[in-house]
């Protein structure tokens, strides 16, 4: 079953990066937008906003800021009330992305509004990021009609000449090429890994290097279907076109992968395939093989708030 992308939409940002994300959103699907985060900086655009207070804490966790988003999460369901379909773009690397995006997810789903979320996730280097991004994504997941996730570690890891500063424009382009085309292509439901190439490079090796990057997060059986945005395709032979659409059919469980082919000044194919089950992702949170129903505290995320109680000293 397809996504459906009903008016009116809104596109909300989250963090530095969701909040650079969403501004490019709003106009490819010329839409409203929505910035929210801790960081009052990341507020200042031109778009709505709403900033996550953690008061006197300078430094705070990402379960601090989700406890503070909390306190706001009536004032975010009356933005989102007036619409029919949100997009959520989050970079689950960062505090803000991390500790936000269940927070919007579950309002989402709560007030049956149409989700669709892209989650940005992390390095793996970035060793202190990994447990709290698995956690967040696995919520998301739970409550969004459509998950796009975007792994830069494998994308880092087949190409590791890469700057990590190229890795979030190169994931940064692949997120647009799936934005531009909401409106017009039917994508799969739940979870669909997102995949690319660096720039530079033809399309069969932009092809090998997206494969390689979906096969670093999970496994080759588990790949339903896949939609190719090829991007420059006005300006590719036609037979190259159709030896990168076989290849990709080698690789599915269905008999078609469909393209999509756009404008663009670079040649390059970005990849998005629907799979039952993301195994990497999993093993962020070791905790994820206890079955939800299981869990006694799953309703409510991990969040902390400052009581500010007067606790005295006992000798």
């Amino acid at each position: 079953m397809s996504f459906q992308v009903k008016e009116p939409v809104l596109v909300i940002g989250l963090g530095g990066a969701g909040s650079k994300l969403a501004n490019q959103a709003k106009d490819a699907l010329n839409s409203d937008c929505l910035v929210i985060s801790n960081d009052s900086k990341d507020c200042l655009s031109n778009s709505d906003s709403i900033h996550i207070s953690t008061d006197s804490i300078i430094n705070p966790s990402v379960q601090l800021i989700r406890g503070s988003a909390y306190k706001k999460s009536e004032y975010i369901k009356s933005k989102i009330s007036q619409y029919s379909t949100v997009v959520l773009m989050s970079n689950l690397a960062g505090k803000a992305g991390a500790a936000i995006a269940p927070v919007i997810s579950e309002i989402c789903k709560d007030t049956d509004k149409g989700l669709i979320t892209f989650a940005i996730m992390p390095f793996k280097y970035e060793k202190e990021k990994i447990f709290n991004s698995g956690i967040s994504l696995k919520r998301v997941r739970e409550d969004s009609q459509c998950t796009i996730v975007l792994d830069n570690d494998s994308l880092l890891e087949s190409n590791p000449d890469l700057t990590p500063k190229t890795c979030y424009s190169i994931a940064n382009s692949a997120i647009m090429h799936v934005v531009k085309s909401l409106e017009a292509t039917e994508i799969e439901s739940k979870t669909n890994i997102l995949t690319t190439s660096k720039d530079g490079q033809d399309m069969e090796e932009s092809l090998r290097d997206s494969l390689k990057m979906l096969y670093e997060n999970a496994p080759p059986n588990t790949i339903k279907s896949s939609i190719l945005y090829v991007a420059g395709g006005e300006n590719i032979p036609v037979g190259v076109i159709n030896s990168i659409k076989n290849i990709s059919n080698g690789i599915t469980n269905q008999s078609s992968s469909q393209i999509n082919m756009s404008s663009s000044d670079e040649s390059k194919v970005v990849m998005l395939s629907s799979v039952q089950t993301m195994t990497k992702f999993d093993n962020y949170d070791p905790l994820a093989m206890i079955p939800k129903e299981q869990t006694l505290d799953w309703d409510t995320p991990d969040c902390s708030i400052d009581c500010k109680l007067d606790l005295y000293q006992l000798e």
